[in-house]
Formats: C-alpha cells, sequence, structure tokens
C-alpha cells in the first residue's frame, strides 16, 4: 500500500527547517543543500514544493511572524493604550535570546528584501501592519487622557518604531554597550515624554551651578 503524505506536513517542516538554520546561524547559511539536510529531504523536495528559495524563505520569514504575533496576542491580552503600546514595543526588543534570534532573522532579511521584491512586500506588508498597531495604541491612549503631545500621532508612532529598529541594531552589533535593561529604560523614557501631566524637566547643574542658583535666590 503506496504511503500517504501529507504535502502540507511536509511542506511546513521544510519551512520550520529553514528557519532553524537562519535563527541560529544566520541567513547566509540557509542554502537550499543546508535546509534540505536539516529537514531530512532530498533537493528534490524542496523544488516539489517551493517555486525557489525565495519562496522558502519568504514562507519562514511569514512563520516567524506568525509566532510573534502568537507571543504578542496573549500579552497584549486585557491591556489597552498605553500599557498595551509599551508591551507591544518591548516585544519587538532583543530582551532576550528568543528575541534576539528573532531580530537577527529580521535583519538578515532586510538586505535580502532589497533584491526581492516578494520578500520587499512581505517585509512592507507587516511594517504597515505593525505601523497602524502602534499608532491606534497612541490614539486609544490620547483619547484616555494617557499622553498629551502636539506632535501628529502618525510622526510619533515612526519615531518609536525607529527607536525599536535603531536599538535592536545596536544591541545585535553592540551586546556589551547596549543591554536588556538599558534597551527598556530608554523605551520607557521616550514614552515618559509623551505621558500626560509630565513631571518638571530637572535641571542640568555643572560646576558652580549652585553659586548661580544662590545669587538668583
Amino acid at each position: 500500500m503506496p504511503k500517504i503524505v501529507d504535502h502540507n506536513e511536509r511542506r511546513e517542516e521544510v519551512v520550520e527547517a529553514a528557519r532553524r538554520i537562519i535563527l541560529r546561524e544566520g541567513i547566509e547559511a540557509a542554502t537550499t543543500r543546508a535546509i534540505a539536510r536539516e529537514a531530512g529531504y532530498s533537493n528534490g523536495v524542496l523544488t516539489h514544493y517551493f517555486a525557489d528559495k525565495d519562496d522558502i524563505m519568504l514562507s519562514a520569514l511569514r512563520s516567524s511572524h506568525r509566532r510573534i504575533v502568537e507571543r504578542l496576542r496573549a500579552k497584549l491580552s486585557g491591556r489597552t493604550g498605553l500599557a498595551a503600546l509599551r508591551e507591544l514595543l518591548l516585544d519587538n526588543l532583543p530582551l532576550d535570546d528568543e528575541r534576539t534570534r528573532e531580530s537577527g532573522l529580521e535583519v538578515g532579511f532586510w538586505s535580502r528584501s532589497l533584491t526581492s521584491p516578494a520578500l520587499l512586500e512581505a517585509q512592507r506588508a507587516e511594517a504597515r501592519e505593525l505601523h497602524y498597531l502602534v499608532r491606534s495604541l497612541l490614539g486609544t491612549a490620547a483619547e484616555a487622557g494617557e499622553i498629551a503631545t502636539a506632535e501628529d500621532l502618525d510622526d510619533v508612532a515612526e519615531r518609536l518604531l525607529a527607536l525599536v529598529d535603531g536599538l535592536s541594531v545596536h544591541r545585535l552589533l553592540y551586546p556589551d554597550r547596549l543591554g536588556a535593561a538599558r534597551m527598556e529604560r530608554l523605551l520607557d523614557a521616550e514614552l515618559d515624554r509623551l505621558r500626560a501631566s509630565p513631571a518638571s524637566p530637572r535641571p542640568v547643574r555643572g560646576h558652580g551651578d549652585g553659586e548661580a542658583s544662590q545669587r538668583s535666590a
């Protein structure tokens, strides 16, 4: 009796094999030969289920995004406004080993996307969804009186996402200089600037500031 092959399962095994290699060794290590070996199949199996290597890469990227969305859904449950926004942004920072590997995967795809229209569109679609979510949470926080800013909230969303991307890249490149606690502190400082009724800024004192204050009193 011929063996019944679950094609969806086999395709998913190849995708997960590619994802594991990228997370473990980087995107350049994910050759079709390496992916086939990791999945336990021949190269011919890959060509049967995928049009080309970029098709595998695109599927691996989407698989990674699905995992992130599932994790986020659990973290955001019961949260809204500024609390949900903070949780969302923190989840996109490489604060632990899992998210550090995910950040490495994302950054690795950036350069490859510049030469692959399909990957580029996938990246842009995900970026649009993330921007929409950040902007929506900012709007909710503003309506609830949690933040007070004269800035356009689209600009605020763009700046927050740029901060997350920048911190993520710096963490990958300079881990000794930028630890998890410092990244979280920098993000919180940016969110604090948006809060309603912010505390009065503390004066920056240099040498002689105390004397100057006494004279002006």
